[in-house]
């Protein structure tokens, strides 16, 4: 029983390595965010321009260390444009879903350019995820269905402004499509399997948490946080899942997919 018991943290605290390097990326801006809030002396540069030329920085050290592949680098750099559109919608004065506070020389329009390594983040945590454990799947849906589903979660986080919101019935087709789809994956040499749909409730969960950290740093607010931080609505958590699958479709396009027979 002891034997079970050590061999169980074990492999939880390799699990927790495992996850802690697949978010380096993630990481280290999240606790720039954080650092830069309470202690920024650079009177000369901005901090969001600090924010920028270190993320790229780390980005370019990652790949010449090889601690990222050139492919999963170019998958990163669509996940950057991608973001970058939707927030210059995003951030749009008639749009004003949130905004950002401070002053800085690199960005386009109301978006300064640090912000597309946020979702770039979510990127490279999914690549390095899957190659780190080792992901497999009992099934997966074909390509093209999932490619549609993706494209119109994209789309709606733009016509839900103007038009029907349809992430529920987005969601519901995720569902439909994803259920009963296991994740196979290995800590150590044992192999683990979980529901996807869970895997990405749990990851939304986190990311939720990290907005959280983001708003409270003022690195970025939302309208109802204007007089004062106030925790991010719940509602984001399906926004969160529903970029989680589209984050996963995405990098799933670069990766070949193992199935176990």
């Amino acid at each position: 029983m002891v034997e079970l018991f050590k061999e169980a943290l074990n492999e939880v605290w390799v699990f927790s390595l495992k996850q802690a390097y697949a978010c380096i990326f993630g990481g280290f801006l999240l606790g720039l965010m954080v650092l830069t809030h309470f202690y920024y002396p650079l009177e000369s540069l901005h901090r969001y321009d600090f924010l920028f030329l270190a993320a790229v920085s780390f980005q370019v050290f990652l790949l010449a260390f090889r601690f990222e592949s050139f492919r999963e680098g170019a998958a990163i750099l669509i996940f950057h444009i991608v973001a970058t559109v939707m927030e210059l919608f995003k951030t749009n004065p008639s749009v004003g879903s949130w905004q950002y506070p401070e002053s800085y020389y690199f960005g386009i329009a109301t978006v300064p350019l640090f912000s597309g390594f946020m979702y770039s983040a979510v990127g490279s945590y999914i690549a390095r995820v899957w190659r780190i454990f080792e992901f497999s799947f009992n099934r997966y849906p074909n390509k093209i269905l999932t490619a549609l589903l993706v494209s119109l979660i994209y789309l709606n986080f733009f016509t839900h402004h103007f038009t029907l919101d349809f992430r529920w019935f987005l969601l519901a087709w995720a569902f439909y499509l994803f259920w009963g789809v296991q994740v196979h994956f290995k800590v150590l040499d044992k192999g683990r399997k979980t529901p996807l749909l869970l895997a990405w409730l749990f990851v939304a969960f986190l990311l939720w948490v990290a907005e959280n950290i983001g708003t409270l740093t003022n690195t970025w607010i939302y309208p109802n946080q204007l007089g004062g931080w106030k925790l991010v609505s719940w509602n984001k958590l399906i926004s969160w899942y529903l970029l989680m699958l589209l984050s996963f479709a995405l990098i799933s396009f670069t990766k070949k997919i193992q199935i176990n027979r």
